[in-house]
């Protein structure tokens, strides 16, 4: 697309970039959930493996998957910070949409692990999705778009799953094809609709040095409070781990529960937190400001987790998971925060920095909470509580809720260079922190 093709940017066009960005972050979620159902069945039909040794095929796929998101994603927000939000998601949707495709095709499981490499690699533009969205936000609406940006990503773990079950009804690869052509015309869309967000002026060139894991990481060590309120979203994800890695075992220990219900949980879970997020935190920034509604949200995960792991009943169990959808008003403001701590220019480098804490806690949590799940259940445990690992996710929630009250404020130093509207050649673009109203 030439320079004189490229579409220039109105005011009228900030939704349907937004829309492109969540798109783009909901293919990346799609892409973790729609193998779900279909990917036991193909990896048995490609190694004549039985039950177990497909299990610990896909314990090495996820794995995989999760090193290059944690190696990739503070690449991808580097080169974000250099050449652009827009080429790089481009880049991304595309590589997508052939990666799809070469699993859809895949003749052997070398191809296949190849194929869950670049999935990998490709869903590791969140970095640069994430910055869009802190580009074209005014501070007034920062926290709302954020929200929507996560909303996005829980409806893709929703449909992802739903996608591939119902595709598989014509064969397990079915799902991959689907996903491809989804991928394809939203990355078509954006070649031919989305604008750029960050002008050439307020690029930084490429380092490597910030460009790898430790790199990325040292930024937040550069701005004070920043590491603290790192630490925060940190806690978190650890925390949610508590939940997230056990709950198909928990509940099928403690209440009996199967697929059906299952099905039914992960749908009042990632539905409510579309509603949350969409709406509801934008609404709670207003009324009390980002500060108390970060505070608040992670407040309340501590006793949703408390409840989910002392409920002695299906009911109460239902009732706990509550405050745990509602703790989704801090997510988007806690990310609000931290984006108006640095620089237009650092913004990706930012949230690759986060994407890096994100990958460390989906490695580390699920091996921790599984093994004391495990522990707790057993014959040998000292303390015969099923719901141990949800109470120490409430714990760890506790010190992240004393880190939110201590770090999660509006800085105090002078904030980074204001967003202006700029006609440039070739292309008309916009800055963050411009209203388009």
């Amino acid at each position: 697309m030439t320079a004189t093709t490229r579409p220039k940017l109105r005011g009228s066009d900030r939704p349907a970039a937004l829309g492109f960005i969540y798109a783009a972050i909901l293919m990346n979620t799609v892409s973790m959930g729609v193998i779900v159902p279909v990917f036991p069945v193909l990896v048995k039909s490609l190694t004549g493996q039985g039950d177990a040794g497909a299990a610990r095929i896909m314990g090495l796929f996820g794995a995989v998957w999760a090193l290059m998101q944690l190696g990739f994603a503070p690449v991808f927000g580097n080169l974000s910070d250099r050449f652009g939000r827009r080429p790089v998601l481009l880049v991304s949707m595309f590589g997508m949409a052939f990666d799809y495709m070469l699993m859809a095709l895949a003749p052997s499981i070398a191809w296949l692990f190849l194929g869950r490499v670049i999935s990998g690699i490709t869903a590791s533009s969140g970095s640069a999705g994430g910055a869009y969205v802190a580009d074209i936000s005014s501070p007034e609406d920062r926290a709302r778009n954020f929200g929507r940006f996560q909303a996005a990503a829980n409806a893709g773990i929703v449909l992802g799953p739903a996608l591939g079950g119902i595709a598989a009804i014509w064969g397990p690869r079915a799902p991959f094809w689907i996903a491809s052509g989804l991928a394809l015309a939203n990355g078509l869309y954006g070649l031919f609709f989305v604008p750029e967000s960050l002008s050439r002026d307020k690029r930084m060139p490429f380092h490597w040095k910030r460009a790898n894991p430790i790199g990325a990481a040292s930024l937040l060590v550069s701005r004070k409070g920043l590491l603290g309120m790192a630490a925060i979203l940190f806690i978190a994800q650890f925390a949610g781990s508590s939940f997230n890695s056990v709950f198909q075992f928990y509940t099928h220990f403690r209440f009996g529960w199967g697929p059906a219900q299952i099905a039914i949980l992960l749908m009042v879970l990632g539905g409510g937190s579309i509603v949350v997020q969409s709406f509801i935190a934008g609404w709670a920034v207003r009324q009390i400001g980002e500060r108390r509604a970060a505070i608040f949200g992670v407040s309340l995960n501590v006793l949703g987790f408390l409840g989910l792991g002392l409920a002695a009943t299906a009911p109460l169990f239902w009732a706990a998971l509550a405050p745990v959808i509602i703790a989704g008003i801090g997510f988007p403001s806690l990310m609000s925060l931290l984006s108006k701590r640095v620089a237009v220019d650092q913004q990706g480098q930012l949230q690759g920095a986060i994407a890096i804490l994100f990958g460390a806690g989906q490695l580390i949590g699920p091996i921790c909470f599984t093994t004391l799940f495990a522990w707790s259940i057993g014959r040998g445990a000292w303390l015969h509580l099923p719901g141990l690992t949800m109470l120490a996710g409430a714990a760890l929630t506790l010190i992240a809720v004393g880190l939110a009250i201590v770090y999660a404020r509006p800085t105090h130093e002078a904030p980074p260079t204001e967003p202006i509207l700029v006609e440039g050649p070739p292309e008309r673009i916009f800055s963050p922190g411009t209203s388009f109203e």
